[in-house]
């Protein structure tokens, strides 16, 4: 894809953010299990950076999902994955659903906050019993009166504990899982909403939550476009999502190559440098190529996406091949820093927790094997 000077300004303006306002802090955020999201997401607000895709009329800038992605892409430069997550969560996550199906009093209640960075919002769809199955979610949602009344538990909720307002996906009613889900716009501040901390192996700056809901009350306009189209609008916002984590990951890559490039020339083993080891250079020229090839492949997707496109098949395989380097770039160039690479603090050892996330959230490598494999008509009984 052919990127613009505006492309390369949007670039720029992320990366000197990350550097000012964010990597300074990222080992005081990783050791308190937290950042100040409210704070962080305010300064990005005011440079324009959390509606890049969205309607001018809330606040956004107007442009196209190549803009995202090469935000998403910039912030790979985060000496950490718990807070570009978060930001992706934000911009590219919860929102999508409201900001094209939503009414416009929800936009203007929620979205335009968001993007102003006034409002933190967290997605809502998996749960204990259902995570990368979002047909079999369990929370449901009952029409009362001028209410919905919502009860169910809601599992691995990034940005959970601080966020302002749910993009929650629910039951509401009892047809085939593929029709009976709906997403609503649920505040967290609402009675009946309780939230528990998830201690997690890595993304430790990054608040994740269990969210509880006991008689939850909303409003019935508080529902995002169709009633019994969540399921469909969720799969939409799971493109965006799956895209989005591509991106974000090769910039990531890269670092941990270059720190590891020069960290084996320097250490020295067997009077030689670690570098100087055939069986090292040539593996670290193989994981770049592998970079380089997940890096053409995403931003196909991207620009076939921002054409108009289907890119299921596309953005599942970018989702998985990213999902599947982040172990191995990580695991690979950590050998190669010996004990240092096993210590809490090394970058690589870092990019090693950080990453395993990848092949987990916003569908399990194993469900985007499922759809490649349904779209390319392998699947048994298939001919």
């Amino acid at each position: 894809m052919q990127l613009t000077p505006e492309h390369r300004q949007i670039a720029d303006t992320v990366e000197r953010f990350i550097e000012n306002e964010v990597n300074p802090h990222v080992p005081a955020w990783e050791a308190a299990g937290e950042f100040p999201s409210h704070e962080v997401f305010k300064k990005m607000g005011s440079l324009g950076l959390l509606g890049l895709k969205y309607p001018e009329a809330y606040g956004g800038a107007g442009l196209d999902f190549s803009y995202s992605a090469v935000m998403a892409e910039a912030l790979g430069t985060c000496a950490c994955g718990a807070v570009p997550m978060a930001i992706g969560v934000q911009t590219d996550m919860a929102t999508p659903a409201l900001a094209r199906f939503g009414s416009d009093e929800l936009r203007r209640e929620f979205l335009a906050p968001t993007i102003a960075g006034d409002f933190v919002a967290c997605l809502g769809v998996s749960e204990p019993g259902g995570g990368s199955d979002v047909a079999a979610i369990r929370t449901h949602a009952r029409a009362d009166g001028g209410d919905w009344v919502i009860n169910g538990t809601k599992m691995w909720i990034t940005n959970g504990l601080k966020a302002d307002w749910c993009c929650l996906l629910v039951n509401t009613g009892d047809g085939p899982s593929h029709r009976n889900k709906s997403l609503l716009v649920v505040p967290m501040d609402a009675a009946g909403i309780t939230k528990q901390k998830i201690h997690k192996v890595g993304m430790h700056a990054s608040d994740t939550a269990q969210l509880f809901f006991d008689n939850v009350r909303v409003p019935r306009r508080h529902l995002i476009g169709e009633e019994g189209k969540g399921f469909t609008y969720q799969m939409l916002q799971f493109q965006e999502e799956r895209l989005w984590a591509a991106a974000n990951s090769v910039r990531g890559f890269d670092r941990m190559i270059d720190l590891t490039i020069e960290y084996t020339r320097q250490r020295q083993a067997f009077g030689r440098s670690v570098l100087d080891n055939q069986v090292v250079h040539f593996r670290l020229a193989e994981l770049r190529t592998e970079v380089e090839a997940l890096r053409a492949l995403t931003w196909s997707a991207v620009e076939q996406y921002v054409a108009g496109q289907d890119v299921t098949r596309l953005a599942s395989m970018a989702k998985l091949k990213s999902g599947r380097l982040a172990r191995e770039v990580a695991d690979s160039c950590l050998q190669y820093w010996g004990g240092m690479g096993y210590t809490a603090d090394n970058p690589v050892s870092q990019a090693w927790r950080d990453g395993r996330l990848t092949s987990i959230g916003g569908g399990a490598d194993e469900v985007m094997l499922g759809i490649i494999c349904k779209l390319e008509g392998t699947l048994p009984g298939r001919n």
